[in-house]
This record gives structure tokens, sequence and C-alpha cells, in this order.
């Protein structure tokens, strides 16, 4: 069972109904707790308290949330999930693109916030563990293991192409984040173009049908309509 106490988190909100609601949850499961209100602040909090996760708006007094996710992205990995009132595929891109790991909209259930934050350290922990030699992903029946380049299911193996595993590998190392279409194009293939999302997405339902899941079923990949895909992890 994960210990919350050990985990710090940095709220930057200026909402401050939201800020002393999003505290109180956290609080009560544990997790310690630092807030700021504006950009500066936010940046200042992050150098000097170095959270394990941060939950971010966009719309600050001083400037766009953004600039946070872009000031922590060039030095750090640490998870951002943002929380956000703005509802476009547009905005969620754009953060997911900068680096945020996640994207909650406004308004959200206590539920829902505790779940995605337990997701986000959880895929830190995985991205910490997956330069030990031997590493080995796994969610439900499905096991990916790295060095051996293997993918079973259920114990039985899984013949990909090359394509498949490189998409299925990277999506498995960033498990619990939402990656954009671009995003995972860029890694796969290096470019993107108007067609390349197109490749991703039939490569993608080769590899969802090869792992045994039809369309809407979200027991490994889900698709994140309009944004990207994300790597489920176990609850």
């Amino acid at each position: 069972m994960m210990n919350n106490n050990r985990y710090k988190i940095l709220v930057v909100e200026d909402e401050s109904n939201i800020l002393s609601f999003v505290k109180a949850i956290l609080e009560a499961n544990e997790y310690q707790v630092v807030t700021a209100k504006t950009c500066e602040n936010g940046i200042m909090m992050f150098g000097s308290h170095l959270p394990d996760l941060v939950i971010l708006d966009l719309g600050l007094p001083d400037g766009e949330g953004t600039k946070i996710i872009e000031h922590i992205r060039k030095k750090d990995a640490t998870p951002i999930v943002v929380l956000s009132a703005r509802l476009t595929e547009q905005n969620k891109v754009k953060a997911l693109d900068l680096g945020a790991n996640d994207y909650i909209t406004k308004p959200f259930s206590t539920a829902e916030l505790l779940a995605r934050v337990r997701v986000a350290l959880r895929n830190r922990r995985a991205n910490e563990a997956g330069s030990i030699p031997g590493a080995k992903f796994q969610v439900a029946d499905l096991v990916v293991d790295y060095d051996r380049r293997l993918v079973t299911v259920a114990e039985r193996p899984i013949k990909l192409t090359q394509t498949e595993y490189n998409i299925l590998a990277y999506m498995t190392q960033h498990a619990g984040k939402v990656l954009t279409y671009a995003t995972i194009v860029t890694e796969i293939w290096g470019y993107s173009d108007s067609g390349s999302i197109k490749k991703l997405q039939v490569n993608m339902a080769n590899l969802r049908k090869k792992l045994g899941t039809k369309p809407g079923d979200n027991r490994y990949i889900v698709n994140e309509l309009g944004v990207g895909y994300r790597m489920s992890v176990d609850k």
C-alpha cells in the first residue's frame, strides 16, 4: 500500500475555493501539500520544495500556467496534472505536448482527482524503475519484457512488428500519461505530417487487435478521442 505521506504535491490554483478544496482532499489522504496562486510563486515554490507532483491551473493572474510546464520540463520530469475549465482539444493538446502528464477538466469529482494523482505518482515510479536492467511492465495480464523485447498476454507470446513493438514499449514507459498523436508519431517516426496520424491509428488498431482488445475495450490502451492515447496502469 502506498504511503501517501512520503509524497509532496504542489497545487497552483488562483481560485481560493478550488485551492482549499483540492488541498483538503489531498491532506485528508495524507499527502503533503504546498500551494501557490501565481506563475511566479508556483515556479518559486517548485524550486524550493521539489514536489513529487504538480497540480496546475492554466489561467493564472500573472500569465498562462503553461509557463510553469515549460519551466519544469527544462530541468525535471516531475509529473504535472493540469486542472482547468478549458474544454477544447486545442488547449489539452498544447498542455500535453509541452509536457503535462494528464488533464482534468472542471468540475471534477474527489474520486477522479485522487485516481489521477495515484496514476501520475505510479507513472513516476515506473519511469524511475525503467532504467533498471531486467525491468518489465505489467498491467492486468499484459507483460512487456524490455530486455527480451518480448510481449505476452496471459503468458502467451504476441508477435508484433517492429513498429508495433516500438509504439507499445514507448507507451508502457510513459504509462498513465496521455500521449498526443504528434508526440507518439515524432517518437516513432521522427516526423509529423497530415498522413502520419493515420499511419499511427492503423498501427494502433493492429496492435490492439493482436493484444486481444476490440474498439472500446480500454483494458490496456485508452483512446483519448481527438487527443491521443494513454497506457493503462493497474488501479
